[in-house]
């Protein structure tokens, strides 16, 4: 039966035989370039090592220096590095994706009786980043083409109790920047770009995460830039760095007046050594990545029902965490996605039903009885919200959508081609396989 994934866990899912087979790689990769890694003609394994991350990280373990605190240079060395890339003046580098989003919305003091907006095709760690505040998360709905947060949903749901706008680039696409930016200024509201899946993605020319007042990333084990853990806050605001870097640090230090909140959410010099080893390799694995899309989409253009996710105007480069299509079961004989999806493993080829809906999950559902909430919000309010939150947009792509990872696009082009020669051969097969 197949398990829809999350971003968290859908590159992370390999058996354990595969995490000691890529340790066993390091040997081999120190006899060869240490710029580069080994890869399977699959490009299925991740993540990749080569030898300068084993360098790198005993470099760090022999200096005894392993925290900011304690004199490590790697931390703030990986800093300027993101920073200077992602076009942006400032970066505080987190312990994860998810603490790099509560940094963001603790220094902007987000809390009791505020409403955060965001779309509901996201992983849960965007909630939880609000209601660790106890501030309200409302949901705007699905663009089903892009498969990204809807601009005008948005303005829907902005209450004169909205303090943030919060849009997820899922996949490594860009939502519409152009609009988003355009209705946080009209309503003197902050945009926070939760850019998790999406370093070095573009929107307009321009690296995503400085289109508001600030962005937030993740390097997370399945993430396409990856130390197992960690994450990142960029922002080309002077007063906002430093208040994300006194919430995310015990005692702060940064002149910056004190919101009597803060937390410990800092990067280890282990985590920003490897990261500052893969990012020598990252720039040409996405190319890769974007190479390989290129090619997969003009082959899956020639298979009826399948759609692969719009890409708007704005986005000048994708990111590519995930290669995301709709599935039309209709121009398949019916063949229900499940079976679809079934029948593409048989096949070697592994993909993803991807999110559910969040909006309706018992997890967010629980927040409506939650006992802190109802004090805050009132029964009444609780209930309303429930109702705010419906996005049927939302509910057709959760049941139509097909996820390729990121590490399948590092596979060779013949793999592009025999992914969509599998498709094409199931649609042949669909009435069969949907009789089975």
């Amino acid at each position: 039966m197949h398990t829809p994934a999350s971003r968290r866990n859908f590159l992370g899912c390999a058996a354990s035989a595969a995490v000691v087979a890529s340790l066993a790689r390091v040997s081999a990769a120190e006899s060869q370039s240490t710029a580069t890694a080994p890869r399977a003609a699959s490009g299925t394994d991740w993540p990749l090592i080569g030898g300068t991350d084993e360098k790198a990280l005993i470099d760090v373990l022999r200096s005894g220096r392993w925290g900011r605190t304690s004199g490590g240079a790697r931390n703030r060395e990986f800093e300027t590095v993101f920073a200077q890339r992602m076009q942006a003046k400032h970066c505080i580098a987190t312990s994860s994706g998810t603490t790099a989003l509560l940094t963001a919305l603790g220094a902007l003091n987000i809390g009791p009786g505020d409403e955060v907006v965001l779309p509901p095709y996201t992983f849960v760690a965007t909630f939880n980043a609000i209601t660790a505040s106890f501030a309200l998360p409302v949901f705007a709905d699905t663009d089903p083409a892009t498969l990204q947060i809807d601009a005008q949903s948005v303005a829907a749901a902005i209450s004169p109790a909205t303090r943030l706008l919060l849009p997820v680039h899922i996949g490594g696409t860009a939502a519409d920047l152009d609009a988003l930016a355009t209705l946080a200024r009209a309503r003197n509201l902050p945009l926070i770009e939760d850019a998790c899946q999406a370093p070095l993605a573009e929107w307009n020319g321009r690296p995503v995460g400085t289109h508001g007042l600030g962005g937030c990333f993740s390097f997370q084990a399945g993430k396409n830039l990856t130390a197992g853990e960690g994450g990142a806050v960029v922002t080309n605001d002077d007063d906002f760095a430093h208040r994300c870097y006194n919430f995310h640090t015990p005692g702060g230090g940064k002149p910056a007046p004190s919101l009597g909140r803060g937390a410990n959410f800092r990067l280890t010099e282990f985590q920003a050594a490897l990261l500052l080893s893969q990012w020598t390799r990252f720039e040409a694995q996405q190319k890769e990545r974007a190479d390989n899309a290129a090619h997969l989409s003009r082959l899956l253009a020639a298979i009826p029902g399948i759609a692969p996710a719009k890409l708007t105007p704005g986005n000048t480069r994708n990111g590519w965490h995930l290669y995301m299509f709709r599935y039309d079961a209709a121009k398949f004989a019916g063949l229900p996605r499940a079976k679809f999806l079934h029948a593409l493993a048989k096949e070697g080829v592994a993909a993803s039903a991807g999110y559910t809906a969040l909006n309706l999950s018992p997890h967010v559902q629980a927040l409506a009885k939650n006992p802190h909430y109802r004090r805050i919000y009132g029964d009444a309010g609780m209930a309303q919200w429930l109702e705010r939150n419906r996005c049927p947009a939302n509910d057709r792509v959760v049941e139509e959508t097909v996820w390729l990872g990121q590490a399948k696009l590092l596979g060779s082009r013949a793999s592009m081609e025999r992914i969509a020669e599998k498709i094409a051969d199931i649609q042949k097969r669909a009435g069969q396989l949907a009789r089975a």
